[in-house]
Order: C-alpha cells, then structure tokens, then sequence
C-alpha cells in the first residue's frame, strides 16, 4: 500500500520521493490535475474569509452564488437551478426525492449495468446481476418500486409508463467498462419520457467537467435532460456535487413539507470556491478542446496482442484483456514502475484510464510505454 505526502499536476509522490504518473485522477476527480494553482489560491482566499455560515438560505453566500451562475450559463436554459451538496450519491438522491415530489409518481427506472453510488437509494438503482447478487443482498429490503432496464434497448423503453417518475441513466456507463449510449437510442430514451411525463435524469457524476471532450458529455448527443448530476472532477479534488433541474422543478422543495430537501454542508463556501476556480479553469482554458486528440493518441500507442480492445469517450477509457488477473498483475506492476491505474466495478478484466486533462502528450507516451513494458 502507498503511503502519498504530496500532489502535483499529474504526478503523486510516495514518503520515500518517489514520483508516479496519475493515470485515473483519484477516479475521475482531479481533472485539472492535484493542487492546480488556481483552485489551491481560491480555497486559502475563502478558508481566511469564511468557511461555514447557516445553510438554509439564510444568507448570501457569494461563492455559492457564483458558482451556480457560472454553471447554469454554460447549460441549456432549462437547467438553471443549482442545487448542491457534497458528493455524487447525494446528487443522485436528492434527485430521485425531486422527482417523485414534482411528478407524484412512486417507481424510478434505471438501467442494468449502471452505478449511481452507494448510499441507500442510489443503491436500490444500480443495476446488475452481479450488483444485485454482491452489492445489494445484504441491505435489502431497498428501495420499493424500483426497476431496471436494458442499456442501449429500444424495446425495453416501453415499460416506462404514466406510473414511472422518472428515469436515470448515465451518459456513458463507467463501471460496466465504458458503454456509452448510442445516440439513437438517448433520443429515443427522451421521446418516451416526454410522452409519458416522466423526468428524465442524466448522471454525468464521472463525464461531467470536461472528461468526455465536452463539458458535460450529453451535450454531443443533443439530448438534454430534465435533471443533471454531476460531482467528481466538478471540485478540483474537493468533495462537492450538485442535481440541476429548472427552477420551477425546484420550487417544489419549498413546501408540503418546508425544507423538503436539506443539508448542512452542501454548498460549502470552501468548496464552492475550489468549484468555481476549476470551472473557470476548464473555460478559460483548452483542456476540453484537446482531450479528443489525446484519446486518441492513447489508441495509437496502446497496440499489444494481451489487449483485446479499447473502449473509450474522450478521457474515459477502458483497456480490455484476458482475465481479471492480467489485468490485476499489470496494476500491481503498474504501480512498482510509477504508474498509478485501477480496475471497473462490474469489469475487473478491464483496465482504467482517466488521467487529468492536463496530461500532455509526452506523458501519455511515457505512460503507455509503462503499461505496454508491464504487460
């Protein structure tokens, strides 16, 4: 086990000095790299200000403030009311509790093979043979009136119906090995939940932020959903995530009962300042605009006869081999050559890639040279 005492860009560093290339961001969270400049001055600026005031709208919280307005003016118009809070299973319930509120319907579809997180409701959502057999047994009876769905399946769109409230699904499905949704399929996915009434909820908790070649990944489908998660690369390597619906979706939280949704560090200035600091990063700057050409450069390198295929979208990527012990010998081997990577929840045969944004081209062939001289 490592034991880390300092971050920098792309680059960890163990208590003896020695120096690894991050080559999965802490699981898609450091997208701008560890201790990028900007985020590191806007959280010692806030902490010297204010670091927690009362949370229930109390008071103006500028951080807070700004960041929701950043966000919500780079988003379609109808997701223009930021709800935070501080982690991606947060954001996941706090939209399924929206959306039986605003829809007065009980049953949440989701789709076999996803994850949304871990936490109670999340759980009752995630879904897998496997997920249900390992994940979930123990902590059943979940949540009631839940269903799951087959991924990227026209057909089984028609079981939701006038009763489903809503509908969640990733953008592109991570821990299943990198699955994204094709494109006809989401429209199709949108179409029927506009024809039933049913909300349709993106979770974008990993994509989000740039890692696809878009600031969120839905916006190169054309689809746009009713409720949007996010969290992971969205705090530069704080904890933080939001759900963004429309303000009218929102407003219903303020009555029947007062305070339906809450959370007492949600939102926290600190973190809202980390936030707003990356995303001014990421739009201020052309780590978006380059991440295409650096997927591909990955595909380029990444030629062994071990490797049976590459998945990818944008800087999310999968490396399929044999069996999960290829893949977890090469981890290990991985890591003793400087070279820190990881495995997928529901593919442990599939190695992870999803390094900062920032990484350069140089770097990524030093990293895939690391990788190709361990396999």
């Amino acid at each position: 086990m490592l034991e880390i005492n300092k971050a920098q860009g792309i680059h960890l560093y163990d208590i003896t000095g020695k120096k690894y290339i991050d080559l999965i961001s802490g699981i898609s969270v450091s997208n701008i790299g560890h201790c990028h400049p900007k985020v590191v001055e806007a959280i010692q600026t806030q902490a010297a200000q204010y670091m927690h005031l009362m949370v229930y709208g109390e008071y103006i919280q500028h951080p807070q403030v700004q960041l929701s307005k950043l966000l919500t003016e780079n988003l379609p118009p109808n997701l223009n009311n930021v709800y935070l809070v501080n982690s991606g299973t947060e954001a996941t319930e706090g939209a399924l509790k929206l959306a039986k509120r605003y829809t007065e319907r009980t049953e949440i579809i989701g789709f076999k093979k996803s994850y949304h997180g871990s936490t109670h409701g999340a759980l009752s959502i995630i879904g897998d043979e496997y997920c249900d057999e390992y994940f979930k047994t123990n902590y059943r009876p979940l949540l009631p009136d839940c269903r799951s769905l087959e991924y990227n399946d026209e057909a089984d769109l028609q079981h939701i119906t006038t009763r489903t409230a809503c509908v969640i699904a990733e953008v592109i499905q991570a821990e299943s090995g990198i699955n994204p949704a094709t494109p006809c399929w989401l429209r199709k996915l949108r179409e029927r939940c506009y024809e039933t009434g049913t909300l349709l909820i993106f979770d974008e908790i990993q994509t989000g932020f740039g890692r696809t070649g878009s600031l969120f990944a839905f916006e190169q489908y054309n689809v746009v959903p009713d409720i949007l998660l996010t969290a992971k690369g969205m705090g530069g390597g704080l904890p933080i995530g939001a759900f963004i619906a429309s303000q009218k979706m929102m407003e219903v939280f303020q009555d029947n009962p007062f305070l339906g949704h809450i959370t007492t560090f949600g939102g926290n200035p600190v973190t809202s300042a980390a936030s707003l600091a990356t995303l001014k990063v990421l739009l201020e700057n052309d780590y978006i605009q380059q991440v295409k050409s650096k997927e591909q450069l990955f595909h380029t390198l990444l030629v062994h006869p071990k490797i049976k295929a590459i998945r990818s979208k944008g800087l999310l990527m999968c490396i399929e081999l044999e069996d999960a012990e290829t893949n977890m010998t090469l981890i290990k081997k991985c890591i003793e050559n400087g070279l820190i990577t990881d495995w997928f929840l529901f593919a442990d045969n599939c190695l992870r890639i999803a390094p900062p944004l920032i990484i350069t081209p140089d770097q990524i062939k030093e990293a895939c040279q690391i990788i190709l001289n361990n396999l």
